[in-house]
């Protein structure tokens, strides 16, 4: 193999890594949305959802319910943060949106947490199986899987994969082209 056609395979692996991140868990994930930008969008997306949702009153005002959840979630934020220290500015918050027959909760970049009255009602949870359920939504944002999935959804992720498989392919040949150009991916 000729110098240039392996610098030119250097280069385009380290173009290719250097868009991607590594997680506390070690899991190696591209990112070419930054966190940022996500969490700008986030919170654009979350005060429009839950202006809309509050001016229907599908917003819950019961202050019972919403000291349980802010309480469960609360413990759950300060544990988040001593994971990821950077999450403390964040402007966390919950909601509970009155939705009886959606079983289901999210948490989006940036802190912002929905929890339907849904998963209350029919699931009847205890502190800890709400906690379990509120825990998995806040470690989505702290292991930045909006960033990554909004990385996906703009499809530059995969278009990078294939022209990196075309071009390592193309520079190195064969199977060891195609993997240096999948690096990251």
């Amino acid at each position: 193999m000729s110098t240039s056609r392996l610098l030119t395979a250097v280069v385009l692996g380290a173009t290719l890594v250097a868009g991607c991140t590594t997680s506390m868990t070690g899991r190696r994930q591209l990112m070419l949305v930054s966190e940022q930008d996500a969490i700008s969008a986030s919170k654009k997306q979350y005060v429009q959802t839950m202006s809309k949702l509050g001016s229907e009153g599908k917003l819950v005002t019961d202050p019972k319910l919403l000291a349980r959840v802010d309480t469960i979630t609360g413990r759950l934020i300060a544990q988040a943060i001593i994971m990821r220290p950077d999450t403390q500015k964040w402007e966390w918050s919950v909601q509970v949106i009155d939705e009886p027959k959606t079983v289901n909760a999210w948490c989006m970049a940036g802190g912002r947490t929905a929890l339907y009255t849904g998963l209350i009602q029919k699931v009847d949870p205890t502190d800890d199986e709400l906690a379990q359920v509120m825990g998995h939504e806040i470690s989505h944002v702290a292991l930045r899987h909006a960033t990554a999935q909004a990385t996906k959804q703009s499809g530059l992720g995969n278009q990078l994969g294939t022209i990196g498989l075309i071009l390592g392919g193309a520079i190195l040949g064969g199977e060891t082209g195609a993997q240096i150009g999948a690096l990251g991916v």
